[in-house]
């Protein structure tokens, strides 16, 4: 005889019993539900594979309260009987138990109904895709012509969002990002001019570490950084904003009182974002140029003077101006990504969240193919 059974009255005790005639008695004791530890099937598996039984019984006299827990174990049990052809008995089961065994065994499992995930064929998959694309497409133009008839009442003074709002959101998309966007900067800047010295050092050139920096920050990364930065921290919290107040009704409230959500909610964080972004991408330039002072003073013995007129000379005002208007176009871009999220964010917290990475994708995409094409542009027309 081998006994398996736990000393407590708080789980399910299973012992198992030996008889002459080659039966496995299955006794069972004490309370079986899920929500309490129970033994597993796995101890009945190991007794059969040991040899020996031709029929399986069970003893329940001391079993208490059960739930599907107990089905589940049984199930099992008899499940290894079935593959091993061996005889089993539920007679010694309650008898609302062996309802429920025989409705189970009633109704067969469906095939395949186990499988973790049924991959449809892959002509079906292309179209689904192609579905999915077309029909996110469709949402887009839907939105950036909504978008477009907002900005034309608002070009003339007849849309409607709270002014005081829009104060909030200058701050949170300006004034609030100051801090990130300076350490960013400073230290793109701190990289820039450490690898250029690294390679103007072999030639004795480092006097145009000043160049590279200026020319660097002025047209790409000043307004790039800005924009990435903008896309991770407003770009997402307008997806995450919008993609609440979607999850708590609001929007819908306000198209029920006669607002119009795209001018009330879209149209200030989209104006608010477009004006900040130029003033951020200006100072980060300034930012990235203090980031290469540092190290053409501290590492190449240039002088703040030399590092000065170096840059004076090599930056004009064309490569501020394109800088600043590629940020102009990311703020748009980001904000554009961050409030259609928004809006489509589906109506559970999870969605919110999905909305806000969704947000962030979407914006640093936009803005690296934005900026390769300005480059491409500018590379035309010489600029």
């Amino acid at each position: 005889m081998t006994d398996h059974s736990q000393a407590t009255t708080t789980r399910g005790e299973l012992s198992l019993v030996h008889a002459a005639d080659g039966t496995l008695v299955v006794r069972l004791a004490g309370p079986w539900l899920l929500a309490s530890p129970r033994p597993s099937p796995h101890e009945v598996e190991q007794e059969l594979a040991r040899g020996g039984v031709t029929r399986v019984a069970f003893d329940a006299h001391e079993l208490g309260r059960w739930d599907s827990g107990l089905l589940a174990f049984l199930t099992d049990v008899l499940g290894q009987c079935q593959e091993r052809r061996l005889v089993a008995d539920p007679a010694g089961l309650p008898t609302g138990v062996q309802r429920l065994l025989a409705l189970a065994a009633a109704v067969p499992e469906r095939a395949g109904a186990r499988t973790s995930e049924v991959r449809p064929a892959w002509l079906a998959r292309v179209g689904a895709a192609t579905l999915g694309l077309f029909e996110g497409a469709d949402e887009w133009f839907r939105f950036i012509g909504e978008l477009t008839l907002a900005f034309g009442r608002f070009a003339r003074f007849r849309a409607h969002f709270p002014s005081a709002n829009f104060v909030v959101l200058v701050q949170q998309a300006g004034a609030e990002a100051l801090g990130i966007v300076t350490l960013v900067s400073f230290l793109v800047g701190l990289i820039l001019a450490f690898m250029g010295a690294v390679q103007l050092l072999r030639f004795g050139a480092t006097i145009y570490v000043a160049d590279l920096v200026g020319l660097g920050m002025a047209r790409e990364m000043g307004a790039v950084m800005t924009a990435v930065v903008i896309a991770g921290r407003t770009g997402a919290a307008y997806a995450a904003q919008l993609g609440t107040m979607k999850v708590t009704q609001e929007i819908d409230a306000l198209t029920t009182f006669g607002f119009r959500p795209i001018e009330y909610l879209v149209l200030p964080r989209m104006i608010a974002l477009f004006l900040m972004m130029p003033l951020l991408c200006l100072y980060s330039d300034l930012m990235g140029l203090l980031g290469g002072v540092v190290v053409g003073t501290g590492m190449l013995d240039l002088s703040i003077t030399q590092y000065w007129h170096e840059t004076v000379a090599a930056v004009h005002l064309t490569d501020f101006l394109l800088g600043i208007f590629k940020a102009g176009l990311f703020g748009v871009l980001i904000a554009l990504a961050g409030c259609l999220r928004g809006m489509q964010s589906g109506s559970s917290a999870s969605a919110v969240g999905d909305a806000a990475t969704q947000a962030v994708v979407t914006s640093i995409v936009l803005i690296i193919v934005a900026d390769g094409s300005l480059a491409v542009i500018c590379n035309i027309l010489g600029i």
